[in-house]
């Protein structure tokens, strides 16, 4: 049976207008987080092994999305571009290469791995975004590290880090650039301040 003529057009103008309303995707570019390798370390490798946890970050940063402040308190994201993973895992896989680059703990996992360990760096990421100071973007870290011994889940050691790289323009790829430096900056003060520790596997006060 033909539907009329009339039917029909109301039919196909309701179709048009269901698909007009499906949001169109955004346009993405993935950026991968630039990384340096560190010199490898001309001294021995340690007596003890380490597992790397993924940091704990509230929503807005564990998230693949490149996160801004343009003032105050306003956070926000660049449009149309992304990280290739979640901040918090691609800073995690960055420490663990910058710790194979240094060589000194040669018995080195994450917690993908879930492997045992004589001791577990993990923090709280507090920043990870670019924020405009006197009208100029830079890239600001800020970590809370804590070093723990996993025997008997005790910290033997803390310290809160803050990175800040000036960007070289406003154009996101040299926002990345920026991402990359400051982690970079991150992951070489971090494997120093571990290797510091007088750290023992076999003594229950380290300090």
């Amino acid at each position: 049976m033909r539907l009329p003529v009339r039917l029909s057009l109301w039919a196909a103008a309701a179709l048009l207008a269901a698909c007009s309303v499906i949001p169109k995707s955004e346009p993405q570019n993935i950026y991968r987080l630039p990384a340096t390798p560190l010199p490898h370390a001309q001294a021995a490798s340690v007596n003890w092994t380490l597992r790397i946890d993924t940091p704990q970050a509230e929503r807005m940063l564990d998230s693949a999305r490149i996160a801004v402040l343009p003032q105050g308190d306003e956070i926000n994201v660049y449009k149309g571009a992304r990280w290739s993973d979640n901040a918090t895992k691609l800073l995690r896989n960055r420490w663990m290469d910058a710790f194979r680059d240094d060589g000194r703990v040669s018995g080195l996992s994450s917690d993908e791995d879930s492997l045992q360990a004589d001791y577990m760096l993990a923090g709280d990421l507090r920043a990870f975004q670019s924020e405009y100071q006197g009208g100029q973007p830079v890239v600001v870290i800020r970590l809370d590290a804590r070093l723990v011994q996993t025997n008997g889940l005790r910290i033997v050691a803390t310290r809160r880090f803050e990175i800040t790289q000036a960007v070289g323009g406003a154009a996101v790829p040299q926002v990345v650039t920026a991402f990359g430096q400051a982690s970079d900056a991150l992951a070489s003060q971090l494997v120093a301040w571990t290797l510091q520790q007088p750290l023992d596997p076999h003594s229950t006060h380290a300090n």
